[in-house]
C-alpha cells in the first residue's frame, strides 16, 4: 500500500511522507558545541583528528600532545558528528560519528564542522547529511578561491531537514548501515582490483624496457641496479646520447597552441584541461616550443610520471624539458617515454630530486614544493637501449598491452562510479521517504 505524501515546500526534497516533520538543523542538533576542557594543560595527551583522517564514515585517531597542536582547533566529544567543511572532502562524504575516544573528547582541524544531536537520532542525521540533495545545496553555498572552498556554516545551521518518527529513523539507519556496508565491500574490492591492474601494467612496462619481449635469449649483467640483466646486443647509454635536447624558444612567436602535461594523459592541449593548477600567461614568447614526436618532461613532476610524447606542435612551460630523435616515427622518443614512466625509473628520478617536498603551514595546511630533477642529472642517467627495430617492436607491443589493461581499468572505474552513484541514490531515497524500509529488515 502506497504511503500518503505531502509537499515539503522544499524544491530539492519535493514530497515527503505525511507524518514526517520538517525542522531546521539548528533545532535538532547543536552546531559547533563546546567541550569542558578546563583540566587540560599543554602537556596533556589528547585525541587529535586531522581533516585527511576523516573518510566515508571512518576516522583515524592520533594521540598528540596539546602543546604541539595549532591554536585554532575544533572540539568534539563522543557521539558527535564530525564532517569536513572544504571541497572536495565535503562532496566525497568525509563524515563520521566520533566513538571510543580516550578521554571522551578530542580536538580536530579547524576545517571540520561538529554537530551534537539534541532531538534527532544520531545515526539518522549521519545518513541524512550524506544525501545528495543536501550535499548539492551545501556545495552551492561554498565560498573561497582556487581549489579550497568552504561550505557556509550559516547554511548548515539553517538548512531544513525532514524527520520521520523516531522508530522509523532507527529503522532507516539500520537498513542503510547494512546496505552500505555491502556496497562499501564491493567498492573496496573494486578499488583493490584497479590497483592490481595498475601494478600489472607497470610490471609489463618494466619487463619490456629492461628485458625485451623475446624469450629465451642470452643476457648480460648491466651493472646498473635498477636495470639488472639486459639482452646481449642492447647498449647502456647515458640519456644525453639517446635523444637530443630541444631548446627552441617561442620567440618570435611560432605557436599560440599551449600544451600541458598530465600524469595520466601525457601531453594534452591546455584548452582541454579541467584544472588550472599550472596557469599559462599571455606572453607566448617566454615559452619553449615542442614539436610532434618530442618527449616532454616536467622537471617538477617527472618523479611521479609527468612525461609524454607530444602529438601536437605548440608551446610549453619553461620548467619542461623537451627532447627529440630524428626518426620519422619518433620510436626512440616513444621508447624512452615508457622507460621514464616505469616504476623502477620513477624511483631513480625521485632519488635525484632536489627541494623540500612539503611545507607544513600549521592547522593541517600544507604547501607542496615539488622535487625538481636537474637537466644534468637527467641527462646522466644510464638507460638500456635496444636496436631501433627492436625498439619499434617493444613500443608496438606495449601500446597494445597497455591499451588492453587500460580498457580493463576503465571498465572497473565505470563500475566503481555506478556503485557510488547507486549508494548515493539509496541514501537519498530512504532518508527522504521516497522508499520504505522493507518490513523484513
Amino acid at each position: 500500500m502506497a504511503r500518503e505524501m505531502k509537499d515539503s515546500g522544499i524544491e530539492w526534497i519535493a514530497e515527503i511522507p505525511k507524518e514526517w516533520e520538517i525542522k531546521r538543523i539548528k533545532y535538532v542538533a547543536e552546531f559547533e558545541p563546546k567541550c569542558n576542557m578546563n583540566e587540560l594543560n599543554n602537556d596533556s595527551i589528547v585525541t587529535y583528528l586531522p581533516m585527511e583522517c576523516l573518510k566515508n564514515g571512518y576516522f583515524e585517531k592520533r594521540e598528540r600532545n596539546l602543546g604541539d597542536l595549532p591554536t585554532s582547533l575544533t572540539h568534539f566529544q563522543e557521539n558527535d558528528i564530525v564532517m569536513a567543511k572544504v571541497t572536495p572532502c565535503f562532496e566525497n562524504g568525509n563524515i563520521a560519528i566520533m566513538q571510543k575516544l580516550q578521554s571522551g573528547f578530542g580536538l580536530g582541524s579547524s576545517e571540520l564542522f561538529v554537530l551534537r544531536c539534541k532531538t534527532v537520532n544520531i545515526h539518522y542525521l549521519f545518513w541524512w547529511l550524506q544525501n545528495r540533495g543536501f550535499v548539492s545545496q551545501a556545495c552551492s553555498t561554498m565560498t573561497g578561491t582556487g581549489g579550497l572552498k568552504r561550505v557556509s556554516p550559516y547554511f548548515i545551521k539553517n538548512c531544513t531537514m525532514h524527520m520521520p518518527p523516531e522508530i522509523e529513523q532507527v529503522r532507516i539507519s539500520n537498513f542503510l548501515y547494512a546496505q552500505c556496508e555491502e556496497l562499501d565491500n564491493v567498492l573496496e574490492k573494486t578499488c583493490a582490483s584497479i590497483e592490481e591492474y595498475k601494478k600489472l601494467k607497470q610490471a609489463v612496462i618494466t619487463q619490456a624496457v629492461t628485458k625485451g619481449i623475446i624469450g629465451n635469449r642470452e643476457m648480460k649483467d648491466s651493472g646498473v641496479e635498477w636495470i639488472g640483466s639486459i639482452p646481449i646486443g642492447w647498449k647502456l647509454i647515458p640519456f644525453r646520447h639517446v635523444l637530443k635536447e630541444r631548446q627552441e624558444k617561442n620567440s618570435p612567436i611560432k605557436s599560440e597552441e599551449r600544451l600541458s602535461l598530465s600524469i595520466d594523459l601525457g601531453v594534452t592541449l591546455y584548452a582541454e584541461k579541467t584544472t588550472n593548477l599550472d596557469r599559462f600567461k599571455d606572453d607566448f614568447e617566454q615559452y619553449k616550443l615542442a614539436y610532434e614526436g618530442d618527449l616532454v618532461m616536467n622537471s617538477m613532476n617527472m618523479i611521479v610520471g609527468a612525461t609524454g610524447v607530444s602529438d601536437y606542435f605548440g608551446c610549453v612551460s619553461p620548467v619542461y624539458y623537451t627532447f627529440y630523435d630524428e626518426l620519422e616515427d619518433h620510436v626512440t622518443a616513444k621508447y624512452c617515454e615508457y622507460i621514464f614512466r616505469s616504476k623502477t625509473m620513477l624511483r631513480v628520478l625521485y632519488s635525484l630530486g632536489k627541494g623540500i617536498y612539503a611545507i607544513v603551514r600549521g592547522d593541517d595546511r600544507v604547501n607542496t614544493c615539488r622535487l625538481k630533477v636537474s637537466k644534468e642529472d637527467l641527462k646522466s642517467i644510464i638507460i638500456p637501449v635496444p636496436p631501433v627495430e627492436e625498439q619499434r617492436e617493444i613500443v608496438n607491443y606495449l601500446k597494445k598491452k597497455c591499451l588492453a589493461i587500460d580498457e580493463l581499468i576503465a571498465k572497473k572505474e565505470q563500475y566503481l562510479s555506478e556503485i557510488e552513484n547507486y549508494k548515493k541514490s539509496l541514501i537519498y531515497e530512504y532518508v527522504t521517504g521516497k522508499k520504505v524500509v522493507p518490513q523484513n529488515c
